[in-house]
């Protein structure tokens, strides 16, 4: 046992070196506010957000989560219940984001700003009643999503031999996840909100490692295969019918600046795939003025950086395979 002085001294340690590491922390967030958030209010926080999309997970997909399974009678009030809570959630996340979008431009223009285009920009509209009018209209576009997402179900029954039943793709399948999760977090997008979407978007990509942006636009009956390390930048555009592999990217192939050396956000720097263009693995296709034509198919691992007329192929060169035998191989003995 250490003697009672020597554990004294510990003590007095510890504290001399928390109170000095309290003042240097301090000091650092003050001095460096971009990864302070001292503002009232509160940021929205990942772990409603997960919760949300859980919720929304069972209005979409009703009876596929063990605790959102009901009979014919229970399907009108588990639905509401549901609903109440997607709401709650809904506003008070994105009351804070607006809040705090508003707090940054108010600093930004000192208050001044161009006549808003939806309610999280107007900012003669309180930040709560943004938020209750941008969250009923999401609860009103879910029967419109729902159906988008049965198109992309059947797309992916087409598409993959592997699957022997629309349920096992509901189920299973991270492509139909990360597309859910980005068609509600399209809708939240297109009405300006900030953070929230792209919270929704980081926590299906940390999940399944596919990253859309929830700028991206995407038709009907969207097939994602297998999925790990796809990409889908902000403007991508994306047609009825298209079906892409893991490890495709969907990028810019530059970064445009305006007059003063910034960079340039509201461009469109990714690529366009018209109707029914498929994309194999490990395929690069970068550019905004970069369109791929309806029925195109580009073939895995090439590097496209310019438009291709409908109703092509692209594919990268042929590799000569060649065989020779393994000096250092075993001798096989097939005796049995």
């Amino acid at each position: 046992m250490p003697p009672e002085s020597f554990a004294t001294d510990l003590d007095l340690e510890r504290d001399d070196r928390l109170a000095r590491s309290t003042e240097r922390l301090v000091r650092s967030a003050i001095a460096d506010p971009r990864i302070h958030h001292p503002r009232l209010g509160h940021l929205p926080d990942r772990d409603a957000i997960a919760h949300l999309l859980v919720l929304i997970r069972r209005l979409l997909f009703p009876g596929f989560a063990a605790a959102g399974r009901t009979d014919a009678l229970d399907l009108a009030a588990a639905v509401r219940t549901d609903l109440d809570a997607v709401c709650s959630i809904l506003e008070s996340e994105v009351e804070g984001a607006i809040a705090f979008a508003r707090s940054l431009r108010a600093e930004a223009d000192g208050g001044a700003g161009d006549a808003a285009t939806t309610p999280s920009e107007d900012r003669a509209v309180s930040s709560a009643a943004a938020a209750r009018a941008i969250a009923l209209m999401v609860i009103d576009r879910l029967p419109s999503v729902r159906a988008m997402l049965s198109l992309d179900v059947q797309a992916a029954m087409d598409g993959d031999p592997a699957a022997r039943f629309t349920d096992e793709i509901v189920l299973c399948y991270p492509g139909l996840r990360a597309i859910t999760v980005h068609r509600v977090a399209h809708e939240l997008e297109r009405l300006r909100v900030p953070i929230v979407p792209r919270l929704m978007s980081e926590l299906v990509h940390a999940e399944t490692g596919i990253d859309i942006h929830p700028g991206a636009r995407i038709g009907r009956s969207f097939f994602i295969d297998h999925g790990t390390g796809v990409v889908i930048g902000e403007t991508t555009v994306i047609g009825d019918g298209c079906k892409i592999y893991q490890g495709v990217t969907l990028g810019a192939r530059s970064f445009p600046r305006d007059e003063r050396g910034r960079l340039a956000r509201d461009v469109k720097r990714h690529p366009t795939l018209e109707d029914h263009v498929t994309v194999y693995a490990g395929a690069t296709i970068l550019g905004g003025e970069t369109v791929i034509g309806a029925g195109c198919v580009i073939g895995g691992g090439v590097f496209v950086t310019s438009s291709v007329p409908a109703g092509h192929v692209v594919r990268g060169p042929v590799h000569e395979v060649s065989l020779r035998t393994n000096p250092e191989s075993p001798a096989t003995n097939w005796v049995i």
